[in-house]
């Protein structure tokens, strides 16, 4: 706790100015650095400058970059920064952006030599027209990154970063790896290591922490106050700045890092040296939804999962009613989902896709025996060589629902929903852990549900949560489902909320606002009369409350026969869309967008017609942003285009 932030940007700003290659600009009234590729060296120097009383790179620790980035093509890697041996070609550590990724690079030295690791965080958005904050924690095999103190990206990896990494003679670079390929082109603000701890709580309570500070380059902080004398001011980010306005002028090397105004189409423009990069990101609108394909499924699919596997593709995965012919994988080629592999299942009714480490896994929640009485669902595995998911692990579970898998203080876990067992709803759930020595999932502790229907893992800052929803205890279905923290190495009950045949639980974040959306399918009990209709009932939204440390309703929506809530962007709205799937009368019945409107919480925007809507999942491509639903009650899943504006 008593190491201090070692500002590796503030090392390359010599005490008279600037280092040669680089040069301040200021963009939303936050400076940054840009960095020249011509003298990759001169932002160089010394590693024992920061590691004064130790020639090692410390075992635990947290980088801290806030930076804006340029619009980089597909295939191009920039270095953030890279810390080398003074006579080897090889990165010792550093950090690499790519577009939605991050690589975390370090070497890894035994007696017969070395070797490099690579830590690949996915799916890391960064908006080109905003400042971010990265938060990169390292502690043995877990790696932690948090964007914008979102919720944090948790991995565990086969390789640990190593418990002795000599830097003698190693030299730290700033935005390169000593070679001019691979510059970063954006802006950099803050380059801080932090030896010995997880740097997120100590950036996350600032209020903008997009551009929190934990140290930063006197150059790059705040514009003084209006000097004593009259002379004027003179900062350095406005000295080559020129901004020209009038039709599209030439972008060439002489007039890289000017601007252009487009007046007609209100548009700034920076040029990089080749090309005009817009500054200004048009936010779109979701103006309607259209149909875009309609999938044909083996049967009638009770969930779908939509998943990445890195440079393979986009897959979607259907959990389907009838064996045979079982579940099947789309791929997504030339815009559309095309059959990839059928896997034998048994009244399927969820998968989910998860990894750890290079370890790719897709679990499928079976819902009835198989032909020999067996009881069990099943664990596959990505095989590499064949391109194909084979089966790694069986599991026996009791009418298994849903999967979830989750990441705790560098240990993964896999919780599984068992619904019931006979005529009884009334069992035990079961949490296993992973063993990396044995490579199994083992149980880790069990929890008593109510045919419950699905798990929900979430976590509000340091604490990790695991939402159950509880379905029917055998006799009503207004029955309590629970929220567990894991407090001491297992979860404990946090709090109890009533529900209705509660078949989904839906955590999503609105600012710094959290929410959790229960779907409530119907409400049935049998020492009761029957209502009107068992089905046209509220499903409910929940906004935690800090101050009271427990969820409290925000909401409550009509909803008939509600099987699951999707939280979705666009721009900058938030949508909400809801599975409705039975009104009492019929199963044609239309499933609901909801948009997010402030004080008056979320309002019906699309009505989309559907038949036993099961599932929703939302995702993107480079064509645009999608939204799938699965039927229960047809063979046909529709995929629906969003149109924006």
């Amino acid at each position: 706790t008593d190491l201090r932030p070692l500002d590796i940007l503030s090392e390359v700003v010599p005490a008279s100015g600037l280092a040669r290659g680089m040069r301040v600009f200021q963009v939303q009234g936050v400076r940054g650095f840009q960095l020249a590729a011509s003298r990759p060296r001169a932002l160089g120097f010394p590693a024992s400058r920061l590691f004064i009383h130790c020639d090692c790179f410390p075992e635990e620790f947290s980088i801290i970059v806030t930076l804006r980035v340029l619009s980089v093509p597909a295939k191009r890697n920039e270095y953030i920064f890279t810390l080398m041996g003074e006579e080897s070609p090889s990165v010792l550590v550093g950090l690499r952006y790519a577009p939605n990724k991050l690589h975390f690079l370090f070497w890894s030295q035994e007696r017969a030599g070395g070797w490099q690791t690579r830590v690949t965080f996915h799916n890391v958005s960064l908006s080109t027209n905003q400042w971010h904050t990265l938060i990169l924690a390292v502690s043995g095999q877990s790696f932690s990154l948090t964007v914008d103190c979102s919720i944090p990206k948790d991995m565990v990896v086969e390789t640990p970063f190593p418990a002795s990494l000599s830097v003698k003679r190693a030299s730290f670079y700033l935005g390169n790896r000593r070679r001019r390929k691979g510059v970063f082109t954006g802006l950099l603000r803050q380059l801080v290591l932090l030896p010995g701890a997880d740097a997120t709580p100590r950036i996350c309570t600032a209020m903008n922490f997009k551009e929190a500070m934990l140290s930063v380059p006197t150059v790059l902080q705040d514009v003084p106050t209006k000097p004593a004398s009259n002379e004027v001011l003179k900062h350095p980010y406005e000295t080559d700045t020129k901004v020209t306005l009038g039709s599209r002028p030439p972008c060439t090397k002489q007039e890289k890092a000017q601007f252009w105004f487009d007046a007609s189409q209100r548009g700034l423009y920076l040029c990089n040296g080749s090309t005009w990069i817009s500054m200004v990101e048009v936010k779109e609108r979701l103006d309607y939804m259209e149909e875009y394909q309609n999938l044909v499924t083996n049967s009638e699919t009770m969930g779908i999962e939509v998943f990445t596997i890195p440079k393979v593709g986009l897959f979607a995965a259907t959990a389907n009613r009838y064996t045979p012919p079982g579940s099947a994988i789309y791929k997504w080629t030339d815009g559309k989902f095309v059959p990839y592999q059928n896997i034998p299942t048994y009244q399927a009714q969820s998968w989910k896709y998860f990894t750890i480490g290079k370890k790719i896994f897709l679990a499928v929640a079976n819902f009835e025996q198989n032909d020999r009485g067996q009881e069990f669902s099943v664990i596959y595995k990505w095989s590499r060589r064949k391109e194909k998911f084979i089966p790694y692990q069986r599991i026996t579970t009791h009418s298994a629902r849903d999967w979830e898998a989750f990441v705790i203080e560098g240990e993964a876990f896999l919780a599984v929903v068992n619904h019931r067992e006979g005529n009884n709803h009334n069992i035990d759930s079961v949490i296993y852990r992973w063993n990396p020595r044995t490579g199994l999932f083992e149980t880790n502790q069990t929890i008593p549900t109510s045919g419950a229907y699905d798990w929900e893992f979430f976590t509000i800052g340091p604490y990790s949560f695991l939402a159950v929803a509880n379905t029917f205890n055998g006799t009503s279905t207004k029955i309590y489902s629970h929220i567990y923290i894991w407090l001491s190495g297992s979860f404990q009950l946090f709090q109890s909320i009533l529900t209705f045949g509660a078949a989904d639980w839906e955590v999503f974040h609105i600012g710094d606002r959290v929410f959790l959306a229960v779907a409530n399918s119907h409400s049935y009990d049998s020492g009761m009369p029957a209502p009107s209709n068992f089905y046209a009932i509220n499903s409910s939204i929940y906004e935690l409350n800090i101050t009271a440390q427990m969820f409290v309703k925000f909401q409550d929506l009509l909803t008939y026969s509600a099987l699951d809530w999707e939280f979705f962007s666009v721009g900058d709205d938030s949508y909400l869309v809801v599975a409705n799937s039975f009104d009492g009368f019929t199963f044609s019945v239309n499933s609901i967008i909801y948009r997010w409107q402030g004080y008056e919480g979320f309002v019906a925007a699309h009505h989309l017609p559907t038949v036993g809507c099961r599932d929703w999942e939302a995702f993107h491509t480079a064509e645009g942003s999608y939204l799938l639903y699965s039927s229960a009650k047809e063979p046909l899943s529709k995929v629906l285009k969003m149109k924006t504006t």
